[in-house]
């Protein structure tokens, strides 16, 4: 008996209710997050208002997971949290906030853009070549960033971009790591360890350097962390991951080139920040090398 086999073809992809919010969560919360570190900053020094907002989150969402059931991380699952933590969370978003202070929002989030580039860059060391269309958008955008630090706002600032430069650095770095040598716990216990260990290290940052918190914090710095720690570390974070287990990764990965729009929009709009016209072409080919290298992965 002969039969002719016949290859499926692959399920649709369907946007359901939970998908477009997550998809909102991550364009429009993570976006505006920028902005409201800039904010919190009248009040919260850069690794006091980091260090506290990851302490908060990652304790909220560890009592949560604990109430549900899960088991907490082993003492291996905490080493690797604690160095996760420390690249991601104390040096990426810790320098960031530090960049913040003298680099407009919009300005720092569309550097930030170049991470995913500067992830395959760090993947070289493991052994991970990126094909042809995947190095076209690194190349691309890497001209974008370096168009950038020559606009007006990084030129101003040196400081500023270095501290933004090291953020993404360590970030990419920690990203590398926790998904090939340092694996967190399984699930949201991984994360909640990984903000409580990167808040604890931004706060002993902050005690070595002597930051100390304006009593009593403005109403709109306060309003701001509070934005942070319940929008943009349990909400969008966990909306991220969704995506990631339910949609293709081209579309969980869409932020890196939404967020930079939404942000340069809401600091001009907001914040009264200014962006040149020579930043707004950097910013866009950024964008560019952005979008390439994702439809490449996807």
């Amino acid at each position: 008996m002969s039969s002719v086999l016949t290859a499926s073809p692959a399920p649709r992809f369907h946007f359901s209710p939970l998908i477009l919010a997550c998809l909102a969560a991550t364009w429009l919360v993570w976006g505006s997050t920028y902005l409201a570190i800039k904010f919190a900053l009248l009040s919260f020094p850069p690794f006091v208002q980091m260090g506290t907002r990851f302490v908060m989150a990652g304790l909220l969402l560890l009592v949560w997971m604990r109430w549900r059931g899960a088991p907490l991380p082993d003492a291996r699952a905490w080493r690797n949290a604690l160095v996760v933590g420390t690249l991601m969370l104390a040096g990426g978003m810790g320098g960031t906030a530090v960049a913040e202070q003298t680099v407009g929002s919009g300005l720092v989030v569309a550097f930030i853009a170049v991470v995913p580039m500067m992830i395959a860059l760090v993947n070289l060391l493991e052994g991970i070549r990126p094909g042809r269309p995947e190095l076209a958008g690194i190349v691309v955008g890497l001209v974008g960033v370096l168009m950038l630090t020559q606009g007006a706002g990084f030129q101003a600032s040196p400081g500023g971009l270095v501290a933004i430069a090291t953020a993404c650095i360590t970030w990419s770095v920690g990203s590398v790591l926790s998904q090939r040598r340092l694996p967190l716990a399984p699930g949201a216990m991984g994360f909640a360890s990984e903000m409580i260990c990167g808040g604890l290290v931004l706060l002993l940052l902050a005690a070595l350097t002597g930051e100390q918190l304006a009593w009593p914090p403005r109403a709109d710095a306060l309003l701001a962390w509070a934005y942070l720690v319940v929008f943009g570390s349990l909400i969008a974070f966990n909306a991220y991951m969704v995506l990631l287990s339910q949609a293709p990764a081209g579309l969980a990965s869409s932020y890196t080139f939404v967020n930079p729009v939404i942000a340069m929009l809401l600091g001009v709009a907001l914040a009264g920040e200014v962006v040149t016209r020579f930043e707004w072409m950097a910013v866009g080919v950024v964008l560019a090398g952005v979008v390439l290298l994702v439809r490449a992965r996807s």
